[in-house]
């Protein structure tokens, strides 16, 4: 799959997007939701996923119940974090709420890693051979990091994970159009990643393509460009479907992304 040409993903309910790179693994569930179809009110409206986002804690449980029943999902099997824009990773096991992670990895059924942003990077990557699976939270300190590359060895080492068998999916956050930062933050990404601001030529402003520097990451893992699929919308710019940290200026709600493996594979009939 082209990653410039990407085709163009539909929402396949008010509630979430699936990436077309998955499709054709039946055992998988991966998606990425949009801020439509929950009971969250005012800047969280309406599917706010986020715990720490000043919405009332009873609508963020209904919101996450909502969007598990459309997948048929149990909440309980759910791995989430507080996180934290570090690299650390987290081999899970069970499912729970493990502070201070920003990528998860498992091999197990019947278990959900969730990466939450609203304007960070989320990038799912699946191994079909070994039924393993990796979420990342990608912003600009964990990309700084090399948090995506580290989870993809971090796969290889536990479940002898081949980059060039895995796919992966760069799902919505900020654009470079409206991702203007510093001196301080370009100068820890490649050049031709990070354009000067035309309204930054004073005050040494640019911006910066986060989405175009987890796609590098990926490839320079091993996986192949034919296996990455990046998502064609801005969390700025498409308001209507997605949560913006910048835009609405820190108050507003969280998406999630989300991969994991049934616990039972559906049979496609001959």
């Amino acid at each position: 799959m082209d990653p410039k040409s990407t085709s163009q993903i539909k929402p396949s309910s008010k509630k979430y997007i699936l990436p077309d790179c998955f499709c054709q693994y039946n055992e998988l569930i991966a998606l990425q939701s949009t801020k439509n179809g929950g009971v969250s009110e005012g800047a969280f409206s309406s599917l706010n996923l986020g715990r720490n986002t000043g919405d009332l804690t009873e609508k963020v449980h209904e919101n996450t119940r909502l969007l598990c029943a459309a997948k048929g999902i149990d909440p309980r099997q759910l791995v989430t974090s507080d996180q934290v824009h570090g690299t650390a990773i987290l081999f899970a096991e069970k499912p729970g709420h493990y502070p201070g992670y920003d990528a998860f990895i498992t091999d197990k059924r019947n278990l959900f890693l969730c990466v939450f942003t609203a304007d960070c990077y989320p990038v799912i990557i699946y191994d079909p051979r070994n039924k393993a699976s990796g979420a990342v939270h990608a912003g600009w300190k964990g990309s700084a990091g090399e948090i995506v590359i580290k989870t993809i060895e971090a796969m290889q080492k536990r479940f002898n994970s081949l980059p060039a068998e895995c796919l992966a999916y760069i799902g919505t956050g900020i654009s470079p159009e409206a991702y203007e930062v510093g001196q301080d933050v370009a100068m820890r990404f490649p050049s031709d990643c990070c354009q000067q601001s035309p309204n930054g030529e004073k005050n040494e402003k640019y911006l910066l393509d986060l989405g175009m520097v987890n796609y590098r990451q990926l490839l320079a893992a091993g996986i192949p460009s034919s296996n990455i699929e990046r998502s064609p919308y801005c969390s700025v710019r498409d308001s209507n479907l997605f949560f913006s940290y910048r835009r609405d200026q820190g108050k507003t709600g969280r998406m999630v992304s989300l991969i994991g493996v049934n616990r039972q594979e559906k049979v496609t009939p001959d």
